[in-house]
């Protein structure tokens, strides 16, 4: 599935597994042993100034689609260039920040309407932010709000998708309808263990797929378990759970 702008039945399609390694090395050791089923990686800011390019370039040749997570937040002319300049790396999906404002967003969509150019994805509130850090920053409003808030700049500017935690992505989903792609961090499974974590708005897979998640980033639930592919095929299950349930409602 292409960022699914169709329901698909395979739940491999609604998990991006978030490659959070200082290295290539480390990455493709993760990829390595989720080689078979996993169908989507995320590269964010840490591997991608380690590795450049070429780690998208090598994941893309071994078959999977890249969610390139690089937050990109400028003045317009220079974000519009950063897209461009991404168009030709072979990530299907790129994030760029909602605070950046409206003028920003649209440069950035009007870039990403070019050849080979990622759909975009904007960014509302880190899922590592709740009402104090908001407030530390001089913004006022609830997280929800802001989410909701940014959200609304970002479809209003034709930005096709936004990235926001799993307690808006309902709201997001009334406000919005079906269109926008919402891609859902902060992800805990089930049963997950209790690893020290920055997240701090999180939803198990099945809840955030109900509330109308189009799709899922999980890290280190996956890629600090003992057994990563177990980890992974543990969240697949639930996931298939869900679609069931949807599959069985829509006869």
């Amino acid at each position: 599935m292409d960022a699914q702008e169709k329901p698909s039945e395979d739940p491999a399609d609604y998990l991006i597994v978030a490659l959070d390694f200082p290295s290539a090395a480390q990455a493709l050791a993760l990829v390595d042993k989720l080689h078979g089923r996993c169908r989507w990686f995320k590269v964010g800011l840490q591997l991608y100034l380690a590795e450049g390019a070429s780690i998208i370039s090598t994941l893309r040749e071994r078959g999977f689609s890249v969610f390139l997570d690089l937050k990109l937040h400028d003045i317009p002319n220079t974000v519009a260039g950063a897209v461009r300049s991404l168009a030709s790396s072979g990530a299907s999906l790129l994030t760029i920040h909602g605070l950046g404002g409206a003028a920003m967003l649209s440069a950035a969509q009007e870039a990403a309407l070019g050849p080979g150019a990622p759909r975009l994805l904007a960014v509302t509130v880190l899922t590592s932010m709740d009402q104090n850090e908001l407030t530390g920053i001089g913004i006022q409003d609830s997280p929800v709000n802001e989410v909701l808030k940014l959200a609304r700049l970002a479809h209003a500017a034709g930005v096709p998708g936004m990235i926001c935690s799993p307690e808006e992505v309902a709201l997001l989903r009334a406000q919005l309808g079906n269109k926008p792609i919402l891609v859902v961090p902060g992800i805990r499974p089930v049963g997950g263990n209790s690893m020290p974590d920055d997240q701090r708005r999180v939803a198990t897979p099945a809840a955030a797929l109900a509330a109308g998640a189009s799709m899922l980033v999980v890290g280190r639930p996956i890629t600090e378990a003992i057994d990563p592919q177990k980890a992974f095929n543990t969240i697949l299950e639930e996931i298939a759970g869900v679609l069931t349930q949807a599959s069985l409602k829509g006869r």
